[in-house]
């Protein structure tokens, strides 16, 4: 049976009201989050996706908030609710984060904040771990090349801009591959403030430490980890244009 979005006036009662109160809200917290999103335009959401919330599917759920998908006008957004338990007092630093990737053409494109909300283009489309999974038959070597590439150049831009994503090294939870595009996500735990290691991360996961890199390894034969450490030495050392292309050439990229 085909799912439909759900107006957002039926989120004051349960079970979706856990939803916008997660993990724990009072009546008047649910029905003031809910005019909220009125005067953002958000009229319904549509409970689909890879993770659950009791029994009920959203598109992922973090430290800082849990990501529905909703509609605003006629448009389809990814929308992320500010957990009730959250140590952020709003919404609005991960939104200038997110702006500042945007400059860069990094990321879901920020839409629209309020305090307990942030709005985001929706990118539909699989985790990384998933979508390698699927990979097979003819071709594979190549799309496979093509989305680590673009990933890659999309961390060497958030490098150049001094910004550090934090949490690539778990990559799965992290990287969105779509038909049309494949993208960065999540950037709640990023800082402007420490040095970046966007690329070492990266290529760390794809390539050397994880489950990620064992699938990655089946699909194309990989350079030595050996090779693949000194290259990311010479880049950590200076992360010029330079060593940042000698990486995606020993990379086979």
């Amino acid at each position: 049976m085909a799912q439909s979005f759900i107006s957002i006036k039926k989120f004051v009662d349960e079970p979706y009201s856990q939803i916008l109160g997660y993990p724990n809200a009072t009546n008047h917290q649910i029905k003031s989050r809910i005019n909220e999103l009125e005067k953002l335009g958000i009229k319904s959401i549509l409970l689909i996706g890879p993770t659950t919330l009791g029994k009920l599917a959203i598109l992922g759920k973090g430290y800082v908030g849990v990501v529905v998908l909703a509609k605003k006008g006629n448009k389809q957004v990814a929308l992320k609710i500010r957990r009730t338990d959250s140590q952020r007092k709003n919404m609005k630093n991960e939104s200038i984060l997110l702006k500042l990737v945007n400059s860069v053409n990094v990321g879901p494109k920020m839409i629209a904040v309020s305090k307990n909300f942030l709005v985001m283009e929706y990118l539909e489309g699989k985790k990384i771990s998933s979508w390698i999974n699927l990979l097979k038959g003819v071709g594979s070597t190549k799309k496979l090349k093509i989305t680590i590439k673009k990933i890659l150049q999309d961390c060497y831009r958030l490098d150049r801009l001094n910004f550090d994503h934090g949490e690539l090294s778990n990559i799965s939870k992290h990287v969105i591959v779509g038909s049309s595009k494949s993208t960065i996500i999540d950037f709640e735990s990023s800082s402007t403030k420490r040095k970046p290691s966007n690329v070492t991360s990266i290529t760390q996961a794809f390539f050397i430490g994880s489950g990620i890199a064992k699938k990655v390894q089946k699909i194309y034969k990989n350079p030595s980890k050996e090779e693949i450490i000194i290259a990311l030495k010479q880049y950590k050392q200076e992360g010029t244009q330079e060593n940042f292309e000698r990486l995606l050439k020993i990379l086979k990229l």
